[in-house]
């Protein structure tokens, strides 16, 4: 019982903490001038992506490599299989030509790119997360030169306006919020995994993973109550680029990550390249360029199917 109110008390801080930052970084950059352009890429980008981030470099620095790793792996899937599936079941959505020209090819190409790093040797060096991060960095260059109309952000998302003393304050509760919350949450894991006698790397693609996809669930419901066509495939895209190249390459710089549980090369990995490939296919057929919800149905089915080989 207690580990379960660790792991929900380490969300709700985790996902007040992101929203704290997010609002408080974007805020000083439009105080600093920073085109929207530049914050819509890297601010929003990053401090969406801090839940997992801080839950990563906390559960490898505290000796639970297979938190870390299992964070992004699973929150990868969930992104795709269950936050993308929900949303294409409330409403179908059309697919930008963006989709298949960057987004897609950069996130296959992250993705193998950590599955060659990774699987051989089971371990993600500080070389190698060097090499992602610098990756991410090109990636970055590369759209903010010559994709522009694809990495605009919604006005309504990036136009705060806060008092300086709320800006530093927002700034302050969200760091303490995602590292308090990111505790709690990693002995919750721990904990839980220890009382029903499985790996922490069930948990953490499970129920941690799940957890950290909140915040993108709730904005792609929301989004699409409000009969909102501005969610897009390419923001989950982009976030699971994110989580591969920033995340896992930040964490590893940090301190490089061993994998324990040898399911994560046999079974998780695996699961995370194939349903990103099978995005592809989906986004043609039957239709061209959209979404609807027979694909919903498809990867809640593949979503479902990794969670009982994971668990069984």
């Amino acid at each position: 019982m207690l580990n379960a109110f660790f792991i929900l008390g380490g969300l709700a801080l985790l996902i007040a903490g992101g929203n704290w930052l997010l609002k408080s970084a974007v805020d000083l950059s439009l105080k600093l001038n920073v085109p929207k352009i530049v914050i819509g890429m890297t601010v929003v980008s990053f401090a969406t992506s801090a839940p997992e981030l801080i839950v990563s470099i906390n559960a490898a620095l505290d000796g639970f490599p297979d938190l870390a790793l299992g964070n992004v792996i699973g929150s990868n899937i969930a992104n795709l299989g269950l936050v993308l599936a929900i949303t294409v079941l409330l409403s179908s959505i059309d697919v930008k030509r963006s989709f298949y020209t960057t987004d897609w090819p950069v996130m296959m190409l992250a993705s193998l790119l950590f599955f060659f790093f990774i699987f051989f040797d089971g371990v993600l060096q500080q070389y190698e997360g060097i090499i992602m991060v610098v990756c991410l960095f090109l990636f970055l260059v590369y759209l903010l030169r010559f994709q522009k109309p694809a990495v605009l952000e919604e006005d309504g998302v990036i136009e705060v306006s806060l008092p300086m003393y709320k800006t530093v304050l927002f700034l302050g509760l969200g760091g303490v919020a995602l590292w308090g919350g990111s505790e709690l949450l990693i002995n919750g894991a721990v904990g839980l995994a220890t009382a029903f006698g499985v790996s922490e790397r069930v948990i953490a693609v499970t129920v941690v993973s799940v957890g950290t996809s909140i915040p993108e669930l709730a904005a792609s419901v929301i989004a699409i109550l409000k009969k909102e066509k501005a969610i897009s495939l390419g923001n989950l895209i982009g976030s699971n680029i994110f989580n591969l190249l920033a995340v896992l390459g930040i964490t590893s710089i940090i301190t490089p990550i061993n994998v324990i549980d040898q399911g994560l090369l046999t079974n998780d990995i695996l699961w995370m390249l194939a349903i990103s490939f099978l995005i592809l296919p989906l986004v043609f057929f039957p239709k061209g360029l959209r979404l609807g919800w027979r694909d919903g149905i498809i990867l809640v089915g593949i979503y479902l199917a990794f969670v009982y080989t994971t668990i069984g």
